[in-house]
C-alpha cells in the first residue's frame, strides 16, 4: 500500500476544481449552466498580444529552456510598467522577478521566509492559496479576521504580541478578493509600519489593480517610502490583459526578498516560456487600450448583476474594484446552502463565502467574467426566483 505525505491529508478541495467538476456534470446533463464561479476572464487575449506570441513561437531559441529569472527584456519591461502606471523605481536585475503565473509565486513564497513553528499572519476570509502555501512550508497560519465593519481591513491591533513576535509573514489582497474591498495607501503604509516594527515580510498581492470604477485606481505597496525594506509585492497579466491562459505573473521589491525567491524557484521550474515572456513584453510596453475596455464590460456587469441583487432584496454594497460581487446570504441559510439551492433551482453557479475561510460565511462571491448575454439570463433568472424559507432546505 502506498503512503502519502500528512500534508495531503490536511488539504480541502481546492473550490474552483470542485465548481468546475459540478459545471461539467450539469452540462454532460444537458443543463444550461450560467456560471459566476471562477474568475476568468472571457474576453479575448489582445489581438496585437496574440500576434507577438505567434511571431516569438517561430523563434528556435525560444524552442528551449527558459531562464527561471526571465530574459532581461522581461524584467525591463516589468520596471517600465511600474514606472509608467506607478511611479515607482525598479532595479530590473535585483529587484524583478517573473512568475508563472502570481499564483506560483504566491505558493512558493512561504519557503522563502517559514520554518516549521513559524508563523504566518493570513487575512480570512482570502485567497486560498495564502494558508495553502504555509501549510507547505511547515508553518502555522494566524487569521487576521476581515469584518464588513471595517471596510476588510485586517485589525492590526488585535493580533496578539506573542503572535507579533513569532510570524514571519504578512499576506494583504488588495483590492480584494473575495471581498472587493479597496485599501488606501494610508492603510498600507499602517501594514508596512507594523511589519518594520515586527521583522515581518509584507507580501502584497496586486493581482486585481486594474479593475476600477468610476475612476479609482489602486496604488502599489511600493508607493509607499521604505515599503522595499520589508515588502514585495506580488501582480499579474492574467486580469488586466486577459491572460489567464498564458500563466504570466511577476513579483517585485526587496531585492534580498527576490533573491530568496529565485533561488526557491530554480530548484523547482524552469522559468516562463519564452515566447509566452516575449507576448507579455507586448502586453506591458504596448497599448493599453484593452484595460479600459475591459473595465467598460465589467461596469455593465457589476451593475447589472448588482441591479438583479437588489431586486431579490439582497443588500449588497457597490465594489469599487476587482471582478467580484461579494453579496450576504438571506437570514437562515449559511453560505454553502444558500449556493446549492441557486444550483439546484436555478441552474446558476456561485461560490460560497465559506471556501475563503470562516469569516466568509454568510456571503456569495459572483463572478463578472461571464459574457454578456449568459449574464442577462443568469439576472433574469435571480429576478424570478423566489428566495425559500429556510425552514424547506433539504
Amino acid at each position: 500500500m502506498v503512503n502519502f505525505s500528512q500534508r495531503l491529508g490536511k488539504l480541502s478541495p481546492y473550490p474552483f476544481v470542485e465548481i468546475s467538476r459540478i459545471i461539467a456534470e450539469k452540462r454532460a446533463a444537458g443543463v444550461d449552466v450560467v456560471t459566476f464561479g471562477i474568475g476568468d476572464p472571457d474576453i479575448p487575449t489582445p489581438q496585437h498580444i496574440i500576434d507577438r506570441l505567434l511571431t516569438a513561437s517561430e523563434d528556435p531559441s525560444n524552442h528551449r529552456y527558459p531562464e527561471t529569472d526571465g530574459l532581461p527584456e522581461m524584467r525591463r519591461a516589468i520596471a517600465h510598467w511600474y514606472r509608467q502606471r506607478f511611479d515607482v523605481d525598479l532595479d530590473p536585475d535585483t529587484e524583478v522577478l517573473p512568475l508563472i503565473g502570481a499564483k506560483e509565486g504566491i505558493g512558493h513564497a512561504a519557503f522563502c521566509f517559514l520554518d516549521p513553528g513559524d508563523i504566518a499572519l493570513v487575512p480570512d476570509p482570502a485567497y486560498p492559496v495564502y494558508s495553502v502555501g504555509t501549510m507547505f512550508a511547515g508553518a502555522e497560519s494566524y487569521v487576521m479576521p476581515l469584518y464588513e465593519r471595517n471596510g476588510w481591513l485586517p485589525e492590526l491591533d488585535a493580533i496578539p504580541n506573542d503572535v507579533a513576535r513569532q510570524a514571519k509573514v504578512m499576506w494583504l489582497n488588495y483590492p480584494n478578493n473575495p471581498t472587493s474591498a479597496v485599501a488606501s495607501q494610508e492603510d498600507l503604509e499602517s501594514a508596512m509600519r507594523y511589519c518594520r516594527e515586527h521583522d515581518i515580510a509584507l507580501l502584497h498581492d496586486a493581482a486585481y489593480s486594474e479593475v476600477g470604477y468610476e475612476g479609482y485606481r489602486a496604488g502599489s505597496l511600493l508607493q509607499i517610502d521604505g515599503a522595499k525594506d520589508v515588502g514585495l509585492e506580488f501582480h499579474s497579466l492574467s486580469k488586466t490583459y486577459n491572460m489567464t491562459g498564458w500563466r504570466m505573473g511577476m513579483a517585485v521589491g526587496n531585492a534580498d526578498m527576490i533573491k530568496a525567491l529565485f533561488q526557491i524557484k530554480a530548484n523547482l521550474d524552469s522559468g516562463v516560456p519564452q515566447a509566452i515572456q516575449e507576448m507579455s513584453i507586448e502586453a506591458l510596453t504596448g497599448s493599453q487600450d484593452c484595460i479600459d475596455e475591459n473595465v467598460a464590460k465589467y461596469t455593465w456587469r457589476r451593475d447589472r448583476v448588482l441591479q438583479a441583487l437588489t431586486r431579490m432584496g439582497l443588500k449588497v454594497d457597490v465594489p469599487r474594484a476587482s471582478l467580484y460581487i461579494w453579496a450576504p446570504v438571506p437570514e437562515g441559510f449559511t453560505s454553502a446552502e444558500f449556493a446549492a439551492r441557486l444550483l439546484e433551482e436555478t441552474d446558476i453557479v456561485v461560490t460560497p463565502g465559506s471556501s475563503y475561510g470562516q469569516y466568509g460565511e454568510g456571503y456569495i462571491r459572483l463572478s463578472l467574467t461571464t459574457p454578456d448575454e449568459r449574464v442577462e439570463t443568469g439576472c433574469q433568472r435571480l429576478e424570478n426566483w423566489v428566495i425559500p424559507s429556510p425552514t424547506l432546505r433539504t
